[in-house]
């Protein structure tokens, strides 16, 4: 039986001398190691080294703010962020919708202040004697007259106005607004009428009545629309409450804002004096061919008659075209239309930028059809004069003053 040797641990062989004997034997691990130095200050430093109680995170791991090093998700390295708030939909319309309504409100002032800055209210109707009593609706007068201001020779020229000296009337037209219906009333400049009393618009001075009978056109040249205003109320017994006049270089001005107004010619004509040479059929008019259309009468046989059928057809046109969409909602073409007609309109002094857009309207819808248009009623002539006829004038005059539907026909 053999006897057991017991060996200690085996120690393991140390380096090799240059000449391959074996060199002292390696001392055992942490033996005679330097010691390491501790980084619980984050510098290598061993504590009490004179680097206070400075701590740099490292030997704890809390850097970016996360244990162990790792941010959010455990990512190492990765920054914290905090979640980002869903937007307030809600708030944004809010406040979306309240500047669009400042700005709508903003522009609605300042464009009411710039039209009513720009009417010229220069007729007086308080300078009207002996009116009659004002019945239900309201009353309208409206006059195109020959004015030719602001006018160049080229432009009489062009617009075939000729260079008279003083204004005439070319049409003239008693619009009533009310609630059965809006009518629409041309007056032939060739109607006989008497003459009234009446007081000068510029001397104050009062004229008694002669009897003299006259074409209505006439009482606005001798003594301008006071006079006008007077002699149809004393010939009707119908108050005019608003008067309206525009002359040839206004109206042809709209009508280029507008970018011209499209209406039917049932029939070709040509005058010589007014410049009219149109086709029949559907088409555009510009200003000047527009004013061309609503001036001629010698081409027709029933002369002055036809002429108003022709200017309230256009007027209707015009009224239309000025409140289509592409008009209105159209700042490049909507303010140049405007001021155009702001421009050109002569009123009376009580007419409101309301009242102005009443009648307006009312004569887009007589050409939409809710309304009536007609000549006043004529019976006859005498040298050359247009007579009206009285009976149908009275029973016209009564619908109107009482808000009844027309039911009167005229020429």
């Amino acid at each position: 039986m053999m006897r057991q040797v017991q060996r200690g641990p085996a120690v393991p062989p140390g380096p090799r001398s240059a000449y391959g004997d074996p060199g002292p034997a390696a001392p055992p691990y942490g033996a005679g190691v330097p010691r390491q130095p501790s980084y619980v200050d984050g510098q290598g430093h061993e504590e009490g080294a004179g680097y206070g109680d400075y701590d740099s995170g490292y030997n704890t791991g809390q850097v970016y703010g996360g244990s162990g090093g790792r941010g959010p998700g455990g990512t190492a390295g990765a920054p914290t962020r905090s979640p980002r708030p869903a937007p307030n939909w809600r708030r944004r319309i809010k406040w979306t919708a309240i500047t669009l309504a400042t700005v709508l409100v903003v522009t609605s002032i300042a464009t009411y202040f710039w039209a009513d800055s720009k009417l010229r209210r220069e007729v007086d109707l308080s300078k009207v004697i002996d009116r009659p009593e004002g019945g239900d609706g309201t009353n309208y007068l409206i006059v195109g007259s020959d004015s030719r201001e602001g006018m160049s020779k080229e432009d009489e020229k062009k617009l075939h106005t000729g260079g008279a000296e003083g204004k005439r009337t070319d049409s003239m037209m008693i619009l009533h607004v009310g609630d059965n219906g809006d009518t629409l009333i041309s007056l032939p400049r060739d109607s006989d009428v008497v003459v009234p009393s009446y007081q000068g618009s510029t001397s104050g001075k009062t004229y008694p009545a002669q009897g003299r009978h006259a074409k209505l056109n006439a009482t606005y040249a001798e003594d301008g629309p006071t006079l006008l205003v007077r002699t149809i109320e004393a010939n009707t017994g119908l108050r005019i409450d608003h008067y309206v006049e525009i002359g040839f270089q206004g109206f042809a001005s709209i009508v280029d804002a507008v970018g011209g107004v499209e209406i039917n010619i049932d029939k070709g004509f040509k005058d010589k004096w007014s410049g009219a040479d149109f086709k029949a059929g559907k088409q555009t008019l510009n200003g000047q061919q527009a004013l061309a259309f609503v001036r001629t009468r010698h081409a027709f046989a029933a002369s002055d008659l036809q002429r108003t059928k022709n200017q309230q057809k256009f007027l209707a046109a015009l009224a239309h075209q000025v409140a289509t969409p592409s008009t209105i909602l159209n700042p490049f073409k909507f303010y140049p239309t405007m001021g155009a007609g702001l421009d050109s309109l002569i009123v009376d002094k009580d007419m409101s930028l309301w009242d102005l857009g009443s009648m307006f309207w009312a004569m887009k819808g007589v050409s939409g059809g809710d309304g009536t248009s007609m000549n006043m009623p004529i019976s006859g002539s005498v040298g050359g004069n247009l007579v009206w006829d009285k009976a149908k004038v009275k029973t016209l005059v009564n619908e109107l003053n009482n808000d009844e539907k027309v039911t009167v026909s005229g020429n």
